[in-house]
């Protein structure tokens, strides 16, 4: 790293995991964005460039980034490398969001990663038209931590879009770009097409572009991408994917094409169709990553036996049972719909919702409308969550009000659902036979885990 000028801003290092969560979140939040890599780029300049003494795999689209990032950072475990991930947001812990080899920061690491790179921001915030914001912070954190360790590969999931997403000051090796659907719109564009043309931002020249199912609107837009940088393309359904699958107890059972080998069946303990696909994905971007030999049948079958997504249809309780999703778009809503018909079977499903006001909570509630009994709309903590009040009156026009309950405490919402799940009968179904469902936003779901853990 460069060292700061003595002469210039200088800043009081941190001493506990709060202080740095404070002086991060008093930086720009991650939805005021001024699209633009000038910053994040002066900052890493100033780290002495840390995204460079690592490979990468970058990951984009609009849903599916974490599980695969996941998966992907398992099966290179497995191959004895030293691994970092960064992915956002956090469910529970900020320090969530950087992981090496396998395990998050800790909170005195988490602190020194904050030290290291403090006397920088001010630095980039006296020299920009805007200061440096919380999640570009964030990521040259990261980047330097993961110099530090050092690690062979990073797994990076940006936090939106993609070209001037602040993880795109490092050229990755392999480009994920999951399914891409409408998200975010305010600031990556009105349709999937022009949306997709900036996430195609991460597919660098030379470069293997692993390149999940998409729509015939956005195919087209990733593989000219693809020609224009001269990077060499892997499309699911093609060159890979998924050949089976069917539920099990705990998950599901695979079998997946991969590029150099098919691997039959390996056992997922992930539900739902779009996590055999995320899979698949996964597979493929750490084939295209290692090159050569088809991957050890056995190490595959061990990897995904380890994996784990918290907050993606995770049962955090029982009796009632109580299931998490982070889905929080309508393409999400309809993968979790169609995992829950697939892998389940409670009657009654009582979903609680709290989603971000930003969001199409319209179209989520269309989504969730077929699989749940009854809906509790509540809020989270954050001045960016949709009012319950105003979720009710949205879900009364697609449920009915009958179906509907408002209840704007999140852990008083949680309690309504349960009972009634547990009082099945009120609502024509057998009782014991009952669920919750916590969805609607990332932000929600973290919040109801740390209950919801403390409680059992």
């Amino acid at each position: 790293m460069t060292a700061p000028d003595e002469d210039g801003p200088q800043a009081r290092p941190a001493e506990t995991f709060a202080e740095v969560e404070d002086a991060l979140l008093s930086r720009w939040p991650e939805t005021r964005l001024e699209p633009s890599l000038e910053r994040i780029q002066a900052f890493t300049e100033l780290l002495g460039e840390p995204q460079r003494n690592f490979r990468v795999i970058h990951l984009t689209g609009t849903n599916g980034k974490t599980s695969t990032s996941r998966m992907i950072e398992t099966l290179l475990r497995a191959l004895d490398l030293r691994t970092g991930r960064f992915t956002s947001p956090h469910l529970e812990r900020m320090s969530e969001r950087i992981v090496i080899d396998g395990e998050p920061l800790d909170d005195e690491a988490f602190v020194r990663a904050f030290n290291e790179v403090a006397a920088y921001t001010h630095l980039v915030d006296a020299e920009q038209d805007h200061p440096l914001s919380f999640f570009e912070t964030i990521v040259g954190m990261a980047y330097a931590a993961f110099a530090d360790a050092p690690v062979d590969v990073a797994v990076v999931e940006v936090g939106m879009g993609g070209g001037w997403d602040a993880t795109n000051v490092a050229d990755a090796d392999v480009a994920v770009v999951l399914p891409v659907s409408m998200d975010h719109a305010q600031y990556l564009g009105d349709d999937a097409a022009t949306i997709a043309r900036e996430k195609a931002g991460v597919i660098k020249p030379g470069s293997v572009a692993v390149l999940a199912q998409q729509s015939a609107e956005v195919a087209p837009v990733l593989l000219d991408r693809v020609v224009e940088v001269g990077a060499t393309a892997a499309r699911e359904g093609m060159e890979f994917g998924v050949l089976s699958r069917s539920p099990a107890v705990g998950g599901q059972v695979v079998s997946l094409k991969g590029l150099r080998a098919t691997y039959d069946e390996v056992f997922l303990p992930l539900y739902g169709a779009h996590q055999a696909q995320n899979a698949a994905v996964a597979l493929a971007a750490v084939e295209s990553f290692t090159g050569g030999e088809p991957l050890d049948d056995a190490l595959v079958r061990a990897a995904f036996a380890e994996v784990t997504s918290p907050g993606r249809l995770e049962i955090i309780r029982r009796s009632p049972t109580i299931l998490l999703d982070a889905a929080h778009n309508p393409h999400g809503a309809e993968a979790l719909g169609e995992a829950l018909e697939d892998s389940f079977s409670f009657a009654p499903l009582i979903g609680v919702l709290g989603v971000m006001a930003d969001k199409d909570h319209e179209g989520l509630l269309a989504a969730l409308e077929p699989h749940l009994s009854h809906v509790v709309c509540t809020q989270n903590s954050t001045d960016r969550s949709l009012s319950a009040a105003a979720l009710g009156a949205t879900a009364v026009e697609v449920f009915g009000e009958d179906r509907v309950a408002i209840v704007p405490d999140l852990a008083e919402a949680i309690d309504r659902a349960a009972t009634l799940a547990e009082a099945g009968e009120l609502i024509e179904a057998s009782i014991g036979a009952g669920a919750v469902l916590v969805t609607g936003s990332v932000v929600t779901v973290g919040e109801a885990r740390a209950m919801l853990k403390g409680r059992r």
